[in-house]
Order: structure tokens, then sequence, then C-alpha cells
């Protein structure tokens, strides 16, 4: 089944790109974040996602090879318009996704589970989610954990965007500087 658009879409794009998160190398701080999802709810796959237009891209990957998806096969644009968790038990038995190519195929999704990553002002930029082959329930302190990590990979996410925008206006005040600086000069020749 092909997820719902968020009623906001173009304004949450418009963010998602603003944040300059989309193909960027790996970061040690996310990709440990993922791993202890994995750790925590003792699934075989953790990932950190980020859902655009036409895909869904994978910035943290834990035991999973691939690097984006398309995004009409996507379980994260399903999860990321949920207001908490999304959690499906077994994905043969849900009819959204009985007949996902990553159900019936490879990785073998049989359980997924989900945090939304929500900036300050709440658009999804995408997931924090686990994976694993076979169905499951989840446990409550699972869940809690995989809320808290969702946090965290969001604080970095900010971290990052702040300090992106501090650099620019650093950049901005040093330019202005520099020309004040100039005039100066160019005024004292005269």
């Amino acid at each position: 089944m092909k997820p719902p658009l968020a009623p906001n879409e173009a304004e949450r794009l418009r963010v998602l790109r603003a944040y300059e998160l989309l193909d960027t190398p790996a970061e040690t701080a996310l990709d440990d974040l993922a791993e202890l999802a994995a750790c925590i709810c003792n699934t075989s796959i953790a990932l950190i996602t980020l859902v655009d237009e036409g895909r869904q891209w994978f910035k943290s990957r834990v035991r999973f090879d691939v690097a984006e998806s398309e995004r009409d096969i996507s379980f994260c644009a399903h999860a990321m318009l949920e207001p908490e968790l999304f959690i499906v038990p077994d994905a043969r038995q849900d009819a959204r996704f009985r007949d996902n190519p990553w159900v019936m195929g490879e990785p073998g999704i049989r359980f997924y589970a989900a945090a939304p990553l929500r900036t300050p002002d709440g658009h999804a930029l995408g997931t924090l989610c686990v994976i694993d082959r076979e169905p499951r329930e989840m446990h409550p302190d699972h869940q809690q954990a995989l809320r808290i990590l969702s946090r965290q990979v969001m604080a970095q996410f900010e971290l990052r965007h702040r300090t992106r925008e501090i650099e620019a206006l650093q950049q901005a005040h040093d330019q202005m500087a520099t020309t004040r600086r100039q005039e100066v000069s160019d005024t004292q020749r005269i």
C-alpha cells in the first residue's frame, strides 16, 4: 500500500532540505544510536531514515546494505506520519505491507517498529526504526527506549543544523567586518 503524504508535505520537504542531511556521509554519533536501538530492542536491523519526495534514504544502517529505496514501498513513510510509535508485529499479516517486496523477498521483514523524527516545530523528517525477520510484540521498555533514542537522533540533527546556522552567521559577520575595515582603510588614504 502506497504511504500517504503529510498534510503539509511541501513545507515538510522544505524543512528536510534545510537540515542538509540527505546524501551526507555516515556519522559515528548517529551510527551509535542506531546500533544501540538494535541492541536494546534485540533486532537484526536498525535504520535512521529520511524521507523525501520519492525515496527513503538511510542516514545510518545497522546490518542493512541498501542505501535507499522508493518511497512507495517505505514502511517509514507510513511511520513518520504517526504521532507516536508505529509498530507492525507481523508484516505478513498487515494488509498495508503483506505484498511489499521487502516482506516478500529480502530482507524478509516481519517485525517493524519506528519512532518519528520530528523537528521542534513538528515536521517529520523520517524515523528511527528497528526491524526483524521474525514476528514479535514490542516490550514497553523497548518502546520507551526507541522513543528516547529517537529524541537523541533529533538532538544530533538539531546540533548539526544550529552549528551550520552559527557558522553562516559568523561568516557573514566576518565578511561585514572585512568590508568595514576596507572602507575605513580607503577613507584614511584619502
